[in-house]
Order: C-alpha cells, then structure tokens, then sequence
C-alpha cells in the first residue's frame, strides 16, 4: 500500500515518510506529562511541530504508559475538549486523536480531526470503526492485549512477527467489516505494548511481515522503554536510540512515524530516503 487516506486528503507514501508529532494532553505521560496541559502551552507547541516539519499531529488524553490509571470516555473526553476545536481551527495540519473509546473519537470527529490511533486495535470499543468509517477518517489499529487495564502485562509469543501480523489482519478485517475503507487504515506492530524489550525489537524486525498484509505500517518507538532496555540510557537520553529505530523501521518498510521529536525525526527520515533513492538509480 503505497498510500493512506484520511478526511484531510491523502498521504503519497511512495513520495515520502510521514512524521507525526505526539501531543499529549495529560499530567502522566511517560516522557511529556504535564507539560502540555494548558491550553496556550498545547498550542504553542502544536504550532512548533507544524514548523518541524510534522506531517499531522496525534493528540492523547490518557496515559497508557506502564502503570498509568485508566481513564474513562467521560475523563478522557475533559481532558481533551478544552484544547482540540481550538488546535484543529489555528494550525493547518491534520490532527489525529489517540483513542480507544468509540464515543471520545466521535466527538473529536465532530470537531474535525482526520484520523483517529486506536492503541487497543478496536480491542476496547469495536463501535470505534463504525464512528470512523462513517467520518470517512483513517484508522490506525495497534497490536496491543489487554487494554484498558493491562496494556503491559508479561505476555508470551512463538513468533512475534507472525502473531503480530496475523492479530492485526483479523483486526484490519473486522474494521472493514464495520465500513471502514481499506486505504484507511493503517497497522502499528505496538513497540513497547505487550512486549518486553526483546519481543518489541522482534516487532521491529518483522514489520516486512505485517507490510505484506497489504497496509501501511505505522511506528512509534520514540523514547520508549525498551530502547532503554537496549542502550541503559533513561528516557530524555534516548533520542538517538529512537532515532536509529526509526531509520531501521524505515528501511523496513515502515512508512508513517509517531514522535515526540519531530525536527530531528524528519531529518533523519529525509536522509534515510536520499540514501535508498540513491541506491535504487544505482542499482
């Protein structure tokens, strides 16, 4: 799949990587809680990205870091009204909402974002992709067990890349069983979600896998634990970890990237691209 459709138009992913900057609109998020809860700071910020080079913007308002509390739809939605028409109307990107509740993704439709990133793949809320297709919106479904409450619980794999791949297209199916649009959706191995450090690098490394499905693939890896796991290195050291991630994920076959950094990811992808346009004129 060379492209992904979203209410704001469509992304040409045979042109270029798409960087999408994180957002969050929450008091505990692993890397940026707090820090972008008021609604002039979330702005400013917003605006900052789109001058990075952010292709579109996710924005969440609930934690799903290890041992963060669940939040309900009602929770999730306060969190979030006060700042999203305001984000949605003052910069001209397209803005995606990090949900997994049917009725939180609704009203962020009603207010005009263009995609919404279910971290449950249509696990919690299975009504999300009847909201979404109806919106006409495009829809990341994430490989995740156990959300709400155990996003993170030790799980055990034989083949990580084949069972990744095989949950998502049962996913990806029943989402276009519920009129969601197949150059819609697009799928997200979930690096750092059910998995341990090991079992997310696997991830990482059967994204060909999940390529062959025939949808976009779909990356976060910034910060995350298990490139702390890899390099030892806390969570604001670990840009260049998630940097290098995400060139592999690229080389891969991953197209779209989810980053709380995005000047330095955007750069990092353009390099990533000019060196493999180069080599396929020379091959």
């Amino acid at each position: 799949m060379t492209s992904f459709h979203h209410r704001a138009g469509v992304w040409d992913l045979a042109g270029r990587a798409r960087v999408v900057g994180i957002l969050n609109l929450t008091p505990d998020s692993f890397f940026d809680g707090g820090r972008y809860v008021e609604p002039a700071v979330a702005l400013s910020r917003a605006e900052a990205m789109a001058s990075e080079g952010a292709d579109a913007i996710d924005v969440g308002g609930q934690s799903t870091r290890p041992g963060g509390k669940a939040l309900s739809a009602e929770e999730e939605w306060a969190r979030l009204s006060p700042v999203l028409a305001s984000l949605v109307k003052h910069v001209p990107l397209p803005f995606s909402v990090d949900t997994y509740f049917g009725e939180v993704a609704r009203r962020a439709l009603d207010v005009g974002v263009a995609m919404v990133n279910d971290v449950s793949g249509l696990g919690v809320d299975p009504g999300l992709a009847d909201v979404t297709a109806k919106a006409g919106a495009g829809l990341v479904l994430m490989h995740s067990h156990g959300a709400p409450d155990a996003l993170h619980a030790p799980r055990e794999y034989g083949d990580v890349a084949e069972e990744v791949a095989m949950h998502l297209a049962r996913r990806a199916s029943l989402a276009e069983s519920r009129g969601v649009s197949r150059d819609r959706i697009a799928l997200d191995p979930g690096i750092g979600f059910s998995k341990r450090a090991e079992q997310s690098l696997e991830a990482l490394a059967g994204i060909p896998r999940l390529l062959s499905l025939g949808y976009p693939v779909y990356v976060g890896v910034s910060r995350k634990s298990f490139l702390g796991a890899v390099t030892g290195l806390p969570v604001e050291d670990r840009l260049p970890a998630g940097l290098a991630a995400s060139v592999s994920a690229y080389h891969l076959g991953a197209r779209i990237f989810r980053t709380h950094d995005v000047k330095e990811t955007v750069e990092a992808l353009r390099v990533a691209e000019r060196v493999a346009q180069t080599g396929s004129v020379r091959a």
